[in-house]
């Protein structure tokens, strides 16, 4: 029952209204001008023990590339069913990705994580690039990535 009521707190209001409430939460992703392609991001939670609650957003639409995506490959099997409808384009070293989702408030200082994968042809994979608590203090906090990303922040 806990994991389906985990995967329910990733709806949208307009998608569920009567089981959650979600306000808007800008999530953005400024790269490193690393000097490679573009990116691919997976944007997913887990919850306080570690277990894969959601995906949020996939930047990068080719499947053959999402298990360079370690972390979130590895919750979810590489299962695709998991990212559709929420994937876009691959991000560019240098670019400002950014993606407005609604996202449920009882992700907010609960002990559910955001992590943010990334992956770039013909350089190292970077997963766990980006792994932040999801807290009201922590909206609007710049966090700095490990590898490809030079600040991540959701509002």
């Amino acid at each position: 029952m806990k994991p389906l009521l985990a995967a329910l707190a990733l709806t949208t209001a307009l998608t569920l209204p009567g089981l959650a409430m979600a306000r808007p939460v800008t999530l953005t992703t400024t790269l490193n001008d690393y000097g490679g392609d573009g990116a691919y991001l997976a944007l997913y939670v887990t919850d306080g023990s570690g277990a894969y609650v959601g995906s949020l957003w996939m930047a990068g639409d080719k499947s053959k590339y999402y298990e360079h995506l370690g972390g979130w490959y590895a919750a979810t099997g590489g299962d695709a069913a998991q990212i559709n409808g929420i994937t876009g384009a691959s991000v560019g070293a240098g670019r400002t990705f950014e993606v407005t989702l609604d996202l449920a408030d009882a992700l907010f200082d609960a002990g559910y994580t955001l992590h943010v994968d990334a992956a770039v042809e013909d350089m190292r994979d970077s997963p766990n690039e980006i792994a932040v608590p999801l807290t009201a203090a922590g909206a609007g906090t710049p966090v700095p990535g490990r590898r490809y990303i030079a600040s991540f922040t959701y509002q």
